[in-house]
């Protein structure tokens, strides 16, 4: 049940397209060059992003996944829009290839498979509430909790980048780590989630809209 949570969108025959978050989203290597922080610089950058998550009430913006399945040869592209509203209302609509959408509301799991709707209690687990809270922190960008993750920070062209690896044995079981990507105002531009397997799932945000009042009937399912 759990790999079904991180793997929301179904498997049809034009491939398995996969949401596996993170809620995230994601980075793909490249051959450009990283270069690791100072520890001033990496602190500059936690303040920039935390100041930025603080003010940040809603974020609307188009989003075009890559999942990268390593017995596939070309990575499978899905693209959709992400609405969030704090503290933690997600929801990702998925518009090409089909429809799908997943929703994060009330420590439930709302699932829309082109009008076939379904629902998960998230509150009850754990590990589902976890992944709820890394989905939310991960959009703001501020998941520097060096309790819950062994965390390393990036220059990488104009980007700073950042790996955050669980601590937590059995969610690491799930997810290797997430690589997050900043803007110059902190940001989050793409973030890239990675299985143990190191299939990853890669996602990258567009025509980005903070703090502009979302309707509830954004969140409905």
């Amino acid at each position: 049940m759990l790999k079904r949570i991180f793997s929301f969108l179904p498997i049809r025959p034009e491939g398995i397209l996969t949401f596996n978050l993170l809620c995230y989203l994601f980075f793909s290597g490249t051959a450009f060059a990283q270069v690791k922080m100072s520890t001033a610089e990496a602190t500059a950058l936690r303040t920039k992003v935390k100041a930025q998550a603080k003010i940040t009430t809603t974020v609307s913006s188009d989003f075009t996944q890559y999942k990268h399945l390593d017995f596939l040869s070309n990575d499978i592209e899905s693209k959709g829009t992400l609405a969030f509203k704090a503290p933690d209302i997600v929801k990702w609509e998925y518009t090409t290839p089909f429809s799908y959408a997943v929703l994060f509301k009330d420590e439930k799991l709302f699932i829309n498979d082109n009008g076939a709707k379904s629902d998960m209690d998230l509150g009850s687990n754990k590990v589902f509430k976890q992944l709820n809270q890394l989905i939310t922190a991960s959009i703001r960008g501020d998941m520097f909790d060096d309790t819950a993750f062994e965390i390393n920070y990036f220059i990488k062209e104009d980007n700073s980048l950042v790996h955050f690896m669980p601590k937590d044995e059995q969610f690491a079981t799930f997810i290797k780590a997430f690589h997050i990507s900043f803007n110059a105002v902190g940001e989050v531009e793409e973030v890239k989630m990675i299985e143990p397997s190191d299939d990853y799932t890669q996602i990258i945000f567009s025509n980005r809209t903070l703090n502009q009042p979302l309707p509830d009937a954004v969140f409905s399912h």
